[in-house]
């Protein structure tokens, strides 16, 4: 195969193989058109996020948190279920891209696999 196909954007898997008019990677089960992964990376230039279950957020979201977090220097952390409001998508550090601020602990930031739309 003398082709040069694009990894995978989900696994960046470099098996990827065609199927018809689709791209599949045999590692991670994705499967996508070439041209929308080009108009994606070439498009508006914003980032999608998406929660644990893949629902797109946006600023101002209300978001549940799926599992407890440890929080350093609080006993408790933060337990699943905890509701947290008014969220603000950010480039973070390290994979945390929400900004919020939760009661009883103040400003924090979260990733995105960690939270579910409510």
């Amino acid at each position: 195969m003398t082709e040069n196909l694009p990894p995978c954007p989900q696994c960046s898997s470099a098996y990827t193989y065609e199927m018809g008019a689709l791209l599949v990677c045999p590692e991670c089960g994705h499967e996508w058109s070439p041209g929308a992964a080009d108009a994606a990376a070439g498009g508006t230039g914003e980032k999608v996020i998406k929660d644990s279950v893949g629902n797109v957020l946006a600023d101002g979201d209300t978001v549940t948190v799926v599992k407890t977090l440890k929080v350093k220097g609080s006993p408790s952390g933060i337990k699943a279920g905890t509701k947290v409001r008014n969220i603000r998508l950010v480039d973070g550090v390290d994979g945390h891209d929400i900004d919020c601020r939760i009661e009883g602990f103040g400003p924090m930031q979260l990733k995105s696999s960690v939270v579910k739309k409510a």
